[in-house]
């Protein structure tokens, strides 16, 4: 597959919940980062952590929401490995039936059909807000804050 391809069948992947089918699309070895996450840029190094990532536990995305890819504009680079696609995921919050968008850019880089490096950048912000988990990031944000002042 082509390094669209292989995007496109990762963000209709997700739209999808093909969860299980998703961790395929990178390679054993990967490097996946996450640079505004809110929570902090933790990179998935291998396909087993993206296995965990896609499959973890906790309020699923797709239980409160759902989404599919729009707007996407995939923008080829010098380099025939790497692409930048440009997307939104537009969405409906079950419980309210209000829509929501979330922009993102993710830049690709895929060897022999499967994802080897990827950063996806993507607005957190507006997905906490459309899952409504908004104060549990208040509580991320300042509990660490909280500890610092008593010590």
């Amino acid at each position: 597959m082509t390094p669209e391809e292989v995007f496109l069948k990762l963000v209709h992947g997700v739209a999808d919940r093909d969860f299980a089918a998703l961790p395929e699309l990178y390679a054993e070895q990967t490097d996946v980062r996450h640079p505004m996450n809110p929570y902090g840029d933790r990179p998935l190094l291998s396909r087993e952590a993206l296995r965990e990532h896609f499959g973890g536990t906790g309020p699923r995305v797709t239980e409160v929401v759902r989404f599919r890819p729009e707007n996407i504009r995939v923008h080829e680079t010098a380099d025939p490995e790497v692409i930048v696609a440009e997307f939104e995921y537009a969405g409906t919050i079950l419980a309210t039936g209000e829509p929501f968008r979330t922009p993102a850019v993710f830049v690709l880089r895929v060897r022999d059909g499967l994802i080897v490096e990827s950063r996806d950048y993507i607005d957190h912000l507006a997905m906490i807000r459309a899952r409504g988990q908004v104060p549990e990031l208040v509580t991320y944000l300042t509990e660490p804050a909280a500890a610092t002042a008593t010590s």
